[in-house]
């Protein structure tokens, strides 16, 4: 188990990130490739990044093992940027910190000859880790980004309600059951019994499309505290999809053709959905009945605009990237991630260490 410690200034510093982080979920999709169980949530993604890749996973698998440690200059602070601000802090790594974190892997004496030049600071080595990196990116993750960027924005609606409704004692309780709040301690579940004493430096909650079971942190506890934990995923699961958005009124948001989408009040309640609401709000703001609400954001989220999440005994409703697009008139032919035909539901067990750091 994680122990979490916080003061009063942690608490007053605890705070969501605003958008998914590019090397975590570059390096989290990493674990989920490599596995090899039949499910939902991964299953298609893991097939369709395979046939992209061309011997990135290779190079990669010394670096990040299937269980365990893998170095805490992976996933820079600046991944939740994007990708080019990481691959540049990656890039002005000291060598001495590679050489450090590079030692802590189980099979340090193993290691492929240009990982051990890395850990040498040989610079070579390095612009190939972050090719190599960069490429699998591009190849795993980048296609996918809308869709995951949906799921976490869901995350982070969730957790802002909490924090409205029960400042940051509500909002460490609302986190998924791996993570208990027990003030001042937050208890993790986690494949190694360690403490971390935040020291007035707060804490950034990353919620995960990538991360499974158990939440993951920085091995070093000099580093800012950082606590990835899994969002919650829907049943549909990761798939890339592509297609062509309805022709839409630019800014209208008043769909002309798309299914079932049609008439005044389902889009008054796409509209409403914006920035995340419950059934019973949308009901409210759309002035229609509780039921009627209910079956508008279904008819919705079958259409793939809204994206649904349980949150304690209420049901939170935020825009999919199409149907953020739609309201704002997206041009005919853009990417976009619909659902896929639904599958039935998969219940995942804990991830165990597969991503715990020791």
């Amino acid at each position: 188990m994680l122990r979490v410690h916080f003061s009063e200034l942690d608490l007053a510093r605890v705070r969501v990130a605003v958008r998914p982080d590019a090397l975590w979920e570059t390096v989290l999709s990493f674990h989920r490739l490599r596995e090899n169980r039949a499910e939902t949530v991964y299953g298609k993604w893991r097939s369709e990044a395979r046939n992209r890749l061309n011997g990135e996973a290779r190079l990669l698998a010394p670096l990040i093992p299937s269980r365990g440690y893998f170095p805490d200059f992976l996933t820079p602070a600046e991944g939740v940027i994007g990708c080019d601000a990481a691959m540049s802090a990656l890039r002005a790594i000291p060598g001495e910190r590679l050489n450090a974190e590079l030692s802590g892997l189980p099979a340090a004496r193993a290691l492929p000859g240009w990982i051990r030049d890395l850990a040498q600071g040989e610079r070579k080595s390095l612009d190939r880790l972050i090719s190599t990196l960069r490429a699998y990116h591009q190849a795993a993750v980048a296609p996918y980004w809308p869709h995951i960027q949906a799921r976490i924005e869901a995350d982070r609606v969730a957790r802002g309600r909490a924090l409205l409704d029960g400042g940051a004692d509500g909002l460490l309780a609302s986190l998924p059951p791996t993570m208990r709040w027990r003030a001042p301690v937050l208890e993790v579940d986690y494949p190694v019994d360690r403490e971390l004493w935040l020291r007035g430096r707060g804490l950034l909650l990353l919620p995960s499309f990538f991360c499974r079971g158990t939440p993951v942190t920085f091995r070093n506890p000099d580093l800012t505290p950082v606590l990835v934990y899994p969002v919650e995923h829907a049943r549909c699961g990761l798939s890339l999809r592509t297609g062509q958005l309805p022709a839409v009124a630019s800014g209208s948001g008043s769909a002309r053709t798309l299914g079932k989408l049609v008439g005044h009040t389902r889009s008054a309640v796409l509209l409403e959905v914006g920035g995340g609401c419950t059934t019973s709000e949308l009901a409210r703001r759309v002035g229609v009945s509780l039921a009627s609400a209910s079956q508008h954001a279904s008819v919705l989220r079958e259409a793939g605009l809204v994206h649904t999440l349980r949150q304690g005994g209420a049901v939170l409703h935020t825009l999919t990237p199409l149907g953020a697009a739609l309201l704002r008139g997206g041009a005919a032919g853009e990417r976009v991630f619909g659902p896929p035909a639904p599958l039935p539901p998969v219940v995942t067990s804990g991830r165990g260490p597969s991503s715990g750091r020791g």
